[in-house]
């Protein structure tokens, strides 16, 4: 996995907060021409919102087909407008709102559950077509052990928390992650 620079990072945070002002008016998000590499790069990315300590959108894309700038634009139009946890954010609450980038490196299995660490692995549960992904930085946020997040990876696949030891599949990933 490749990592970005500040002036990177910066310009990923401004496309997802200009992306989102844009489709908030009714227009299509303006793209700036990009020179870095490292941008033009695929990259499996998700883009949070928050509003001060609760959480507004969180939308993600693991196998992209296009450039991370664009990614990260869509990303962030659809955590602000179609994450349906959650009621979409509003022109007036984008002043106050907080953007979060979570650049995924590549995604690996896992054959051994000792292998994932909290705060540097997310995780993937599947099972058929029921699939869990959550951010290295939940387990962290919650407090959980390895167990718990496996089991609350499950859950967030709609599969029960002990599929992980029933035959479910197993992935993990770090992310490089920026406010």
């Amino acid at each position: 996995m490749f990592q970005l620079n500040k002036q990177d990072q910066e310009t990923l945070l401004q496309i997802a907060r200009d992306s989102v002002d844009s489709h908030l008016k009714g227009q299509p998000p303006e793209l700036p021409s990009i020179a870095s590499e490292d941008l033009l790069q695929t990259s499996g990315v998700f883009v949070s919102i928050h509003l001060g300590t609760d959480l507004r959108g969180c939308v993600g894309i693991i196998a992209p087909s296009t450039p991370l700038f664009e990614s990260v634009s869509g990303c962030a139009v659809a955590a602000a407008s179609r994450d349906s946890r959650f009621k979409p954010l509003q022109i007036s609450e984008l002043p106050d709102a907080e953007f979060e980038i979570s650049v995924l490196s590549p995604i690996e299995a896992v054959t051994d559950i000792q292998s994932i660490e909290i705060g540097t692995h997310g995780l993937i549960v599947s099972r058929g077509n029921a699939r869990g992904l959550l951010l290295p930085q939940v387990a962290v946020q919650q407090h959980w052990d390895r167990e718990r997040f496996l089991g609350e990876t499950c859950r967030k696949a709609g599969l029960p928390p002990t599929a992980w030891k029933q035959g479910a599949t197993i992935q993990r990933f770090t992310a490089e992650v920026f406010p």
